[in-house]
């Protein structure tokens, strides 16, 4: 491996009030073959939290990389280098990554023999162990998505054996190792959908980028009959509807045209039937091949991967007016009408660090521009810090929760045998992932854990029982008849 530690910060470079990002660490295997395609041996960026830890999780041509970046000056691929394959095998160019629940969920966009992959990394950094691996849902995939507060993850431009094509899946994650399919779409009440290529979903509302087909926002909040809210179908600078992201505020929808020499777009999606362009921006340099790829928020920062021009960050306090804040270029080439440079950007680490990946040269860790962040855990996700709860270092297992009757009629009695000092949140869902039921959250304090559940009246069928605390996510599945 090559690992490359800055122990000390870069000098800025100051360009008009911005700042060249910290460089920290890098990791890049030179053994890792790149494609035939674009020669880039590494994909997607992802992060996760486990045990206390940071890890950058970076797929490649040879399958899926946990890097322990939690302290940058020993940072390292974990578990002596092992790397979680594909089943397609190896030259896979292009991967995707979404965690929820302690669980990674791994897709490739290449490959008959590709799967849906549930990685479980609440081991990490000694173990991970893949508890599902099956074509019958996703055989192949472009992009996911995971709408964390209902459970569902959102598939885009993906087959599976007997169906070539499939622009919107939505699949359940109630029970987290066993995802189940809830539908299949190719529009939505007339809007077609072919050419969908990502999609950003905030409880239960899509943002849907359908490539030359424009942008899509629907309401999924019912996950097998979703509702059109509004289309863009045409606007200024329009290029290959790529990817996006939404402000805290839901107002506004950051968009990026995977066109080169196409501005970023602010969209004023307040009122999803009048979407609107209010403004445009870039990197202030004067490339006729520019070109960005992914955009993601946390606070107000914005970090966008832009090939050539590597990391960019924007401050967005004023979210009408992206004010260039900050930079990396990882790519150190000219610029071209091709694909080279930093693929993707993760923001998320409780440490405020971000993680990026080059296509060419692998992963980079820069430190944190936003002086808000304090190690709080962001949102994006359900898992939070995996394999421990904080506040007693135990981890609520599933073999600690007893669920009685079964069948159920009216009331569930639920008994955790664990020590927990937490607030804990249950909901009731059905195998779709609809929310059915929720309840008042309950502190637990001690050991020995009875409570006693009374169900509204529910149909008879199988439902999953969701326990949620600060730390943790566990999940049953019950019968109720």
């Amino acid at each position: 491996m090559r690992y490359i530690v800055a122990f000390i910060l870069l000098i800025p470079v100051l360009l008009a009030g911005q700042t060249q990002s910290s460089l920290l660490f890098n990791w890049d295997d030179p053994t890792i073959i790149g494609s035939n395609a674009y020669n880039n041996a590494y994909n997607e960026i992802w992060g996760v939290v486990a045990n206390n830890k940071e890890f950058a999780v970076i797929g490649s041509t040879k399958g899926t990389h946990f890097i322990d970046v939690t302290d940058v000056t020993t940072a390292y691929e974990v578990t002596a280098g092992f790397v979680v394959p594909g089943e397609a095998g190896g030259g896979i160019i292009h991967r995707d990554f979404h965690d929820y629940g302690c669980y990674l969920y791994a897709v490739a966009d290449e490959g008959l023999g590709s799967t849906l992959q549930v990685i479980n990394y609440s081991d990490l950094p000694n173990s991970t162990t893949v508890v599902y691996s099956d074509n019958s849902i996703i055989r192949r995939s472009h992009n996911i998505f995971v709408d964390t507060a209902n459970a569902v993850l959102y598939a885009i431009g993906s087959d599976r054996p007997g169906v070539q094509y499939i622009p919107v899946m939505t699949i359940s994650l109630a029970d987290p190792e066993n995802p189940t399919l809830i539908s299949d779409f190719n529009a939505i009440q007339g809007q077609t959908l072919s050419g969908a290529h990502d999609i950003y979903v905030r409880d239960g509302i899509a943002y849907i980028n359908i490539g030359n087909n424009g942008f899509v926002i629907a309401d999924f909040a019912n996950p097998a009959n979703p509702q059109l809210m509004g289309h863009l179908g045409s606007y200024p600078q329009q290029g290959y509807n790529h990817s996006g992201w939404l402000s805290d505020d839901g107002n506004y929808y950051y968009l990026a045209d995977e066109t080169h020499n196409r501005d970023l777009k602010v969209l004023d999606v307040s009122d999803p039937s009048n979407i609107q362009v209010v403004g445009f921006f870039d990197t202030g340099g004067s490339s006729t091949t520019s070109i960005p790829h992914n955009v993601l928020i946390r606070g107000n920062y914005m970090y966008v991967s832009y090939y050539y021009d590597g990391v960019q960050v924007y401050d967005i306090s004023n979210p009408a007016v992206p004010v260039r804040h900050a930079y990396y270029d990882t790519y150190l080439g000219p610029d071209a009408a091709g694909f080279k440079g930093v693929w993707g950007v993760f923001p998320y680490l409780p440490s405020g660090n971000i993680i990026a990946s080059d296509m060419e040269t692998g992963l980079y860790v820069f430190g944190k521009e936003d002086p808000a962040i304090t190690g709080a855990f962001p949102t994006h996700s359900a898992a939070g810090n995996c394999g421990v709860v904080l506040s007693n270092d135990n981890l609520l297992t599933q073999s600690s929760i007893t669920v009685f009757p079964q069948p159920a009629y009216n009331i569930l009695n639920v008994t955790i045998e664990e020590e927990l000092n937490d607030a804990l949140e249950i909901a009731l869902y059905d195998i779709t992932g609809r929310l059915i039921q929720s309840f008042d959250p309950i502190d637990l304090n001690g050991n020995h854990h009875e409570i006693q559940l009374k169900l509204s009246e529910i149909g008879a069928g199988m439902y999953v029982l969701e326990l949620k605390g600060s730390y943790f996510i566990q999940s049953k599945k019950i019968i109720l008849e």
